[in-house]
């Protein structure tokens, strides 16, 4: 069935609700409840089992499983790290020891550098830098917002450059499709990395981010943004191996767990899975060297768990939502709408802003990128052989539309987990750093009409 404009409304709802209410769960719920409606012609009914059957549909799938889980054991995990001792000497090192970090710009730097330097995945990425850079930020009275704003602007940004994860893997797979049916010809691998050198939206969000670093830059609702109290972490001794040690093992997980669910393939490696698996291991490895080195006793680190896990609850309830919201916008077939805009009188010259912008707003509308690769992809390469256009100059369009779009949209999963990592509030998280998104999202529209000319 063809929804047409109907189908652009559940999103369209739960981003508008989430804006006015600030309560994300429940404007998810909204646009769940009115996407359910839709498809069931509106009767009551029909709309409450076929939720039902939905999220008991979700629930079977292992990545959604593992994902939530693994949001759960990411709290468990930062609890841990904490209550070690860990972080504090990490900045106890940096602050006083080495006199390091004697200055905000300095804090920022570090955590803008970390967010670069893991680019393993972008949740990892993200949940790394918060952790470190929360108490860091509270001491030079930096707000939780400027955190999460440095988390999710070199997250996904780095992830889609340096594409050695699941990024990468994803692209791989849609690009050789579309070698497959005969559409494109050459080396799929040699396509993707051309493209990601018209990856403009994640360079220009890189570049932005620093410059607005080192000039202090605060625009839009960054200027208001307050920063939290300072409540120094002294349960132990100050000891950064607490946190340096478990962090290169979650690292060095990933890898291997990449590696082995790739059937030796890295790049063919489940991401879930292997942030999962990394979870647990770290989690065990935390259990070892805390007892041996008696940071802490079995009772204390089993209550540090439970409770990291249980605060990260909240969190994990709301990308379930997500989940549901996007798979009921793809069933509607919301992004497939939005891009049939694009083949409608496209001239060759803003061909790739065109693809760029539609792919902005199918991230935006369903937050997720990595959805709006999958949709734009195959639509953006016959586009470009039709038009004679540079198929990875178009390829890089889709790429830097998905993270674009997935930056903006307060029901993007980024979002909340770049929100959760440095625990500032999701809505505030999106009104902080939507104007240095869009002046990015600006630079990258103007590269991609001048490239194409």
């Amino acid at each position: 069935m063809e929804y047409g404009l109907l189908s652009l409304l559940p999103s369209l709802s739960a981003i508008f609700m989430a804006i006015l209410t600030r309560r994300v769960l429940l404007s998810l719920f909204m646009g769940i409840a009115m996407a359910e409606l839709i498809v069931n012609h509106f009767l009551f009914l029909d709309s409450i089992l076929s939720l039902y059957e939905r999220a008991l549909h979700l629930l079977s799938k292992p990545w959604i499983l593992k994902t939530l889980g693994f949001v759960l054991l990411v709290g468990s995990v930062m609890s841990l790290l904490s209550k070690s001792g860990g972080v504090n000497g990490f900045i106890e090192f940096l602050t006083t020891k080495h006199s390091l970090i004697t200055s905000p710009r300095r804090a920022i730097l570090l955590t803008y550098f970390i967010g670069i330097i893991i680019f393993i995945e972008s949740s990892i990425t993200a949940l790394v830098t918060g952790a470190i850079g929360r108490q860091l930020y509270d001491r030079h009275k930096i707000s939780r917002a400027k955190l999460a704003f440095v988390c999710d602007s070199t997250s996904a940004p780095i992830c889609s450059i340096i594409a050695i994860n699941g990024w990468g893997a994803l692209l791989l797979g849609l690009i050789s499709a579309q070698i497959s049916i005969g559409l494109i010809s050459g080396s799929s691998i040699e396509i993707l990395i051309n493209s990601i050198a018209y990856n403009f939206y994640a360079f220009s969000a890189l570049a932005v981010t620093f410059i607005a670093i080192m000039f202090n830059i605060n625009i839009g609702a960054m200027k208001n943004a307050k920063p939290n109290p300072y409540v120094a972490n002294d349960f132990l001794k100050g000891d950064m191996s607490n946190m340096l040690l478990p962090l290169m093992v979650m690292i060095i997980t990933v890898f291997i767990s990449l590696f082995l669910t790739g059937g030796g393939d890295i790049l063919s490696g489940s991401g879930s899975s292997s942030i999962f698996y990394a979870q647990i291991v770290t989690i065990l490895f935390m259990l070892f060297i805390y007892m041996k080195k008696e940071v802490m006793n079995f009772s204390e680190f089993r209550s540090s768990t439970f409770s990291g896990a249980f605060s990260m609850f909240n969190i994990a309830t709301i990308l379930l939502f997500a989940f549901l919201l996007s798979d009921a916008t793809s069933q509607m077939k919301t992004g497939i709408y939005l891009a049939s805009f694009a083949q409608e009188a496209v001239l060759v010259h803003y061909m790739a802003a065109l693809i760029f912008l539609v792919s902005s707003i199918i991230a935006f509308s369903t937050g997720t990128s990595w959805g709006t690769f999958s949709i734009m992809v195959p639509i953006a390469v016959p586009l470009a052989v039709a038009l004679d256009a540079d198929v990875a100059l178009c390829i890089g369009a889709v790429i830097s539309g998905g993270v674009f779009g997935d930056h903006c949209s307060p029901i993007s999963d980024t979002t909340i987990i770049s929100s959760m990592a440095a625990e500032c509030d999701p809505i505030e998280h999106v009104k902080t750093q939507l104007p240095y998104a869009l002046i990015s999202g600006a630079i990258a529209t103007g590269l991609f009409i001048a490239f194409s000319s």
